[in-house]
């Protein structure tokens, strides 16, 4: 989540006006992430009562046409039980609305919003719960009809290299750039095929997921979401949940747990959990090329904050390493 488009009190009323929300109280910007703009609305109606809602605006990677896809998903995991927010229609009963701002036309979707909070240091029995809560989701989006083929695939990886180059990958780091030229080959090599697949998260990383405790109260920001190999989905939680934030200090704890939370759901078969470790080198090469294609072309003016590229290949390395390869053992 980030703020791209800035918007006063009287435009985000007006946004808001098809809604029958309430009247605007607040509207804080969310900083963290680095697709689309986001806010925290609050509302309150004439007896009093008041309603938190998230309003996002979709500022790139995501095209309109893929909203369906996504806000749809929400409300059919939700109707499931499933710990995620569901989408607020208009009016119209639009799931999402196009809106003319001053950085182009836009579109905008309101969901609802979750209790809970997002961990910085996770613990293991949390760690299990996502691991089940994961699980859990590919179940019950098992039978959701539509399907989008992910966007931030390995074709992808290959254009954000591409588009950074290696000379600005290098402006980074020279070993990021070292990194690239010599794994990313390989990966695209040695990519898997035949694995079950289904509806994936593709980003459930510690902010994108609500807790009290050791409960699961929020699965959120599905704007990667996508139909794919689900122990890629897997190995992206694992790479996103169980190192410290600069990806040098491997948990284990974390690792055990977040597998074994996973396991108690959903069984994996021997050539996915074989596969588990090849995926998760995929995963950090896929968080590496995003991160580094946004660390170069990140609008100055953005409330954003950059997040470093280095932090993923550091993954990678470790994933790469065989003196790490029972990492995923059953």
């Amino acid at each position: 989540m980030a703020v791209y488009t800035h918007l006063g009190a009287e435009d985000m009323a007006a946004l808001l006006a098809p809604y029958h929300l309430g009247d605007l109280v607040s509207a804080k910007g969310i900083a963290e992430g680095v697709s689309n703009s986001n806010w925290l609305i609050e509302t309150a109606r004439p007896a009093g009562e008041t309603a938190r809602f998230i309003l996002t605006m979709y500022e790139f990677r995501i095209e309109i046409a893929d909203l369906p896809y996504f806000l749809g998903l929400l409300d059919h995991l939700a109707a499931k039980g499933c710990p995620v927010p569901r989408s607020i229609h208009d009016d119209a009963g639009n799931l999402y609305r196009v809106v003319d701002t001053a950085r182009g036309e836009r579109a905008l979707a309101l969901i609802e919003f979750l209790p809970g909070v997002s961990l910085g240091d996770p613990t293991p029995g949390q760690a299990r719960a996502v691991g089940a809560a994961l699980a859990t989701l590919h179940g019950a989006a098992a039978d959701y009809p539509a399907t989008r083929a992910n966007g931030m695939g390995l074709a992808e990886w290959q254009r954000l290299a591409q588009e950074c180059g290696a000379d600005g990958l290098a402006s980074i780091a020279p070993a990021l750039a070292e990194m690239v030229a010599e794994h990313l080959p390989r990966l695209a090599a040695q990519w898997p095929t035949g694995l079950q697949t289904g509806v994936i998260h593709a980003d459930l990383f510690p902010d994108n997921v609500l807790m009290q405790g050791e409960t699961v109260t929020g699965l959120i920001d599905f704007y990667f979401a996508c139909n794919d190999i689900l122990a890629y989905d897997l190995a992206v939680t694992h790479a996103a949940w169980c190192f410290d934030a600069s990806g040098e200090a491997f948990r284990p704890d974390l690792s055990a747990a977040l597998l074994q939370g996973y396991a108690s759901v959903r069984t994996l078969s021997t050539a996915e959990q074989a596969a588990l470790p090849l995926l998760a080198q995929g995963a950090a090469m896929r968080f590496a090329m995003s991160r580094a294609y946004d660390w170069l072309n990140t609008p100055a003016d953005a409330l954003v904050t950059r997040k470093d590229p280095l932090a993923f290949a550091r993954r990678l390395l470790f994933y790469a390493d065989p003196a790490n390869s029972g990492v995923f053992a059953a």
